[in-house]
């Protein structure tokens, strides 16, 4: 297994270094944090990020984009080979200053390998410079994946959702919530949205599609998957999965497979 301490490597006089890893399965990263901007792939496997504001996973064709200084923590689904660029901030400012998943073009693929395979002083200007120029445009025009699930800074309503992750309930309504943390229907729902983002309504879903995505890289059932997230039925929970994500999750379940062999 190879294994690269990237705090050197964030210190070479280039704009953009990358490093590849290898993870044993269910391998985790404690919480740190990084001086350069980050693009973490998963050139094999599933991975989990995870900071104080909230939670995103990286299934097949997607990465995780990490702003410098944000503290997170990562969990390996499965055996992991991880492709992944360090950028001088600013130098690529399209991503945002948000932990966000984003889609991963065949193109990008290619150069995130690519890049890897280059010495750490590569030649800025010759060929290799080009590639990593080349890749940077790639991650600007990289779309944004909704694979995320945003914490409030409320804290006791923060911590319902942490709780939720570890019990999803498909079935949950505002009224329970509401009710629980003492506050007004309306209350509720407007500080929800105003510190998520999202409606109670799409965050409880993006929630379920985060907790189910590394069960299916895992090959669970999908029936044994949907029923312990208490969806009345297997139809029910591929329904939501399919419109989120665009294909059913017995698609999804095999991608893990189809690409086990990096170039």
């Amino acid at each position: 297994m190879r294994r690269i301490d990237s705090t050197p490597h964030e210190a070479i006089a280039r704009p953009v270094v990358a490093i590849g890893n290898d993870y044993p399965p269910s391998c985790e990263l404690a919480p740190h944090c990084h001086g350069r901007d980050q693009f973490l792939y998963a050139a094999k496997g599933v991975l989990a990020v995870s900071t104080a504001e909230g939670a995103w996973v990286a299934p097949p064709e997607r990465g995780i984009w990490i702003p410098a200084g944000v503290s997170h923590a990562v969990r390996m689904v499965g055996t992991v080979s991880t492709r992944s660029v360090l950028i001088v901030p600013g130098l690529c400012p399209e991503p945002g200053r948000q932990c966000r998943v984003l889609a991963v073009s065949d193109l990008l693929r290619s150069l995130l390998v690519t890049a890897d395979s280059l010495e750490p002083d590569y030649d800025p200007e010759g060929r290799d410079g080009l590639v990593m120029t080349l890749l940077l445009w790639e991650l600007r025009r990289a779309p944004v994946v909704p694979l995320s699930v945003p914490f409030p800074s409320t804290a006791a309503l923060a911590e319902r959702c942490r709780a939720f992750l570890e019990r999803p309930d498909p079935h949950a309504t505002i009224d329970q919530w509401s009710a629980d943390l003492g506050l007004g229907r309306k209350t509720f729902t407007r500080l929800f949205r105003k510190e998520t983002g999202m409606s109670f309504a799409q965050w409880r879903q993006q929630a379920c599609l985060l907790v189910a995505l590394p069960r299916l890289a895992n090959g669970d059932p999908v029936t044994t998957i949907a029923l312990d997230l208490g969806y009345d039925s297997p139809a029910s929970f591929a329904t939501m999965f399919k419109r989120l994500l665009g294909i059913p999750p017995s698609r999804y379940s095999r991608w893990p497979s189809m690409r086990t062999k990096l170039p």
